[in-house]
């Protein structure tokens, strides 16, 4: 897991005046709006007993631990305790760590770091989110696997014909056109022609059985972010995804899909079943790599033409964590949280 990068982490519309607890990178995190409708962030853990503040409540702009009323602002600084009388004050180290945030295509971002202003990462653009020739629908998705191994497979070319036969791989066509890698900040993305099986379904209705190759552009974004997109030929789609690493065996996949056809609400509910079918004919696959995380050392797995850019993202990822020294380490003298609980979740 990194530091140093805003990680996309809860949806916008699910964060309100009430603390709601974040699970994210092996830690926990706090999250409410303040009075002006910011959303704040800090460690989930008071610093006198290390109660979880998540579960107490909010008083202004202020979050008050449910032991012993404790109360912080913003900024993470103890602002008031109950139990002092007379000059009794505040002890300096009384505060919790706090976090920037921002709010971009409709999901709370949370950087965690100790990098600044311009020098950090940028937010991942979407430029189609919000703008009215597309329809946008969320969803969410929970794998037994290590986030770098669900950036992959997202990112990953030629796998469509062999996991995907049975929605829109071609297990005919399973070739791979040799492709150029197109470099951006922090990520890279690559285009290429697919061949798909003839249209089933609602599908059958719009396109042709012998329509031409599919445009496929498919792209990463450092540290945790997929980006793909279909031209089907007078119709696009889009399916950008945050895949969250909870810890090391568990990431949360939050993904927005955006199509520039039937965008009428009759509509989301094939695409979310669509989108969701995908994830799943990925699952056990995903969840079956070892080692479970992508390896460092580029000559323990074995590569060919078609791996280009997810090569790319590994020697970012390398780069980061052995250049860089931006591998994540909680400096917290407790013992380490527990693996997060795995639990089904619906799209």
């Amino acid at each position: 897991m990194l530091k140093n990068f805003w990680y996309a982490c809860h949806r916008s519309s699910e964060v309100t005046a009430r603390p709601v607890q974040l699970r994210m990178l092996g830690h926990e995190f706090v999250l409410w709006r303040d009075r002006a409708g910011k959303v704040v962030a800090l460690d989930d853990r008071c610093p006198h007993r290390g109660a979880s503040l998540s579960q107490g409540t909010c008083s202004g702009d202020h979050i008050v631990c449910p032991y012993h009323g404790w109360a912080f602002e913003p900024g993470g600084a103890c602002v008031a305790i109950p139990a002092n009388t007379g000059d009794a004050r505040v002890p300096r180290k009384a505060a919790v760590r706090s976090y920037p945030t921002e709010e971009r295509h409709g999901w709370v971002w949370l950087f965690v770091g100790d990098l600044e202003g311009d020098e950090r990462p940028p937010i991942p653009p979407l430029p189609e989110y919000g703008d009215p020739g597309w329809k946008a629908i969320h969803g969410r998705f929970l794998w037994h696997a290590h986030y770098a191994r669900v950036v992959e497979n997202g990112i990953d070319i030629a796998h469509a014909p062999f996991v995907h036969s049975r929605s829109f791989g071609n297990p005919a066509r399973p070739e791979v056109d040799d492709y150029v890698i197109e470099a951006h900040p922090w990520g890279a993305s690559a285009s290429v022609a697919l061949v798909a099986p003839p249209p089933g379904g609602l599908w059958s209705l719009v396109l042709p059985k012998d329509r031409p190759p599919v445009k496929t552009r498919v792209a990463f974004y450092m540290p945790c972010y997929t980006r793909l997109d279909l031209d089907l030929g007078g119709m696009k789609m889009i399916l950008f995804s945050t895949n969250i690493p909870l810890d090391d065996e568990h990431t949360l996949t939050r993904w927005i899909m955006l199509r520039d056809f039937f965008k009428g609400a009759w509509a989301d509910g094939n695409a979310r079943a669509r989108t969701h079918r995908i994830f799943l004919e990925d699952q056990p696959i995903v969840e079956s790599q070892r080692p479970r995380a992508v390896p460092l050392d580029m000559s323990l797995e074995v590569h060919a033409k078609s791996d280009a850019i997810p090569l790319v993202f590994r020697k970012l990822r390398r780069e980061c964590l052995l250049e860089r020294d931006w591998g994540l380490r909680w400096d917290d003298p407790a013992e380490p949280a527990a693996p997060a609980r795995l639990v089904a979740i619906r799209p």
